[in-house]
């Protein structure tokens, strides 16, 4: 069997469909990953996926492209000729995934499953009901199972990534705290003020503390690293930046793509969580968690991008302090 999982959006959300991944490849021979540009670093890292297949649909994406541009009428001619037998379309509970059934119908793949709000005609063969209260991660492998696809017995379904590398020469050696001070959206990111103010708190608390960021946040994470912190802004690509994860007591992270990584190797997440999206949809999965940030703020479920809010309080009225409670209180537990 030829399978092909959809999942068009981010870094972040092709990492919480991992579990539904690894459940349709316990059960056909040939798996594909159809992820959209940002979304294909965290593909590669998945285990199960076989190939991945990178196409920016004009559906997706703050900046998606025209119809034209993105070549529907090629892409859907790339996908007839593959072949694929079934389809699993993954979305958040806020988007349709009836845009990517009819390209996929139009391919002639002749089973589509999904979850599905919307009435979806003759554009899925089986079209899953979210239950209230479940986690991306959760609901996405829950639409797996509905097409067949239980897990393989003894997964617990938890993130999972392929074996990151060593990175001590990074990080030095002895244990160390992370911090990721970026975010995809300005919202859903602590001030750079305060996470400065966290990092000398917790260097004063005697953890030593490594700073990451991608290739265009270099000039952030040095100034917050300052010349307390090890500043590795745009010197981790993914792979690397797992295996960072993966040797840290504690990240310190808004609601972003490496929040997700860290659930991915085990790490304990304190998780600066904007509430522009629910927390408990969104929020670190399966590892130790602690959640900072006021739930009810009057942003709550807005999906903003940028805070509504004057002074961003939902964030910014937690302290350097709370951080570093968390970070103790995450290491003493996990110890």
């Amino acid at each position: 069997m030829r399978a092909l999982v959809v999942r068009l959006d981010s870094f972040g959300d092709v990492l919480l469909a991992g579990p539904a991944v690894r459940a349709v490849a316990a059960h056909a021979g040939h798996v594909t990953l159809l992820c959209g540009p940002l979304g294909e670093p965290a593909a590669r890292l998945l285990p199960g996926v076989d190939d991945v297949v990178v196409w920016q649909a004009p559906w997706e994406g703050t900046n998606p492209p025209t119809v034209e541009t993105a070549d529907v009428e090629g892409f859907v001619g790339r996908l007839r000729e593959s072949a694929y037998d079934t389809a699993l379309v993954l979305t958040s509970f806020h988007q349709s995934p009836l845009p990517a059934a009819l390209l996929l119908r139009m391919a002639g793949v002749r089973r589509i499953g999904a979850d599905s709000v919307d009435h979806p005609g003759t554009l899925l063969d089986v079209r899953n009901r979210r239950l209230p209260g479940r986690h991306e991660a959760e609901a996405a492998l829950d639409t797996a199972v509905a097409m067949g696809f239980p897990p393989q017995q003894g997964d617990d379904g938890r993130l999972r990534v392929l074996p990151p590398p060593d990175t001590a020469m990074l990080t030095g050696n002895g244990p160390y705290v992370v911090v990721h001070p970026g975010a995809s959206a300005p919202a859903r990111a602590w001030s750079p003020e305060r996470c400065a103010e966290a990092v000398m708190g917790l260097a004063d608390a005697g953890h030593r503390v490594v700073v990451t960021g991608g290739p265009d946040e270099a000039g952030l994470t040095g100034r917050i690293s300052g010349r307390v912190a090890v500043d590795l802004g745009g010197r981790t690509e993914p792979r690397v930046l797992a295996g960072v994860l993966r040797g840290a007591d504690v990240l310190v992270s808004g609601n972003t793509g490496p929040a997700h990584l860290a659930a991915a190797v085990g790490t304990p997440v304190v998780s600066l969580f904007s509430p522009v999206v629910p927390v408990e949809r969104w929020g670190p999965f399966g590892v130790p968690a602690v959640v900072l940030g006021d739930q009810r703020a009057p942003c709550a479920g807005s999906r903003a991008r940028h805070c509504p809010v004057p002074g961003h309080p939902c964030l910014d009225d937690v302290t350097p302090h709370d951080v570093v409670m968390a970070v103790r209180k995450l290491i003493e537990e996990t110890a």
